[in-house]
């Protein structure tokens, strides 16, 4: 083939490092922008992003220029810097170093997009554990539990 083409829904998740540093509301909307301008640097499509106080959900399209680790790498690093400019509160503001991704198949966009939409309702009846593990066992992702939780 004489040219490279591609389509790989991606969804990412990742925590806040410190539970007791918060991700306030009122710039969260603000957050999900700079991190679908740090995806769209990095030749990727944001589709959809959203968390709620504690982790953030992304559902984009993958460039095929890029691995996955090195997009959530830039999205943390930047994102980290940028939050941190918000005001004393986030002054230790990091995101833990792991993450979860996970490929979504084109059946299953919309289920998807509609779900991390709906991050604020879905937390009210669980937990950000027993989302994330429910996922891993979703994708049959083979886990020790004992690392799953440290900062």
């Amino acid at each position: 083939m004489s040219q490279s083409l591609s389509k790989l829904y991606v969804h990412i998740i990742f925590h806040v490092k410190h539970n007791t540093i918060k991700i306030k509301k009122e710039i969260r909307s603000e957050l999900y922008a700079y991190m679908g301008a740090i995806i769209k640097d990095n030749e990727s499509i944001p589709i959809v992003i959203n968390g709620v106080d504690n982790h953030v959900h992304i559902l984009c399209v993958m460039s095929k220029n890029i691995t996955l680790a090195k997009l959530v790498e830039e999205v943390k690093r930047h994102s980290s810097r940028w939050i941190k400019t918000k005001g004393s509160a986030y002054s230790k503001f990091a995101w833990q170093a792991g993450y979860a991704g996970f490929s979504v198949s084109s059946s299953l966009h919309d289920k998807t997009k509609a779900y991390i939409q709906n991050q604020e309702t879905h937390h009210k009846k669980m937990g950000f554990q027993e989302e994330y593990l429910l996922f891993l066992k979703e994708y049959g992702l083979d886990y020790n539990e004992d690392y799953l939780w440290t900062d």
